[in-house]
């Protein structure tokens, strides 16, 4: 059960990471 949550927050900060990327006007 673990694996499943560090997936999906590791999916989650992959995701905020590639947003920040893509709006840098934003940070």
């Amino acid at each position: 059960m673990e694996y499943i949550v560090i997936g999906v927050l590791a999916l989650a900060l992959l995701v905020y990471l590639m947003y920040a990327l893509l709006q840098p006007e934003r940070f």
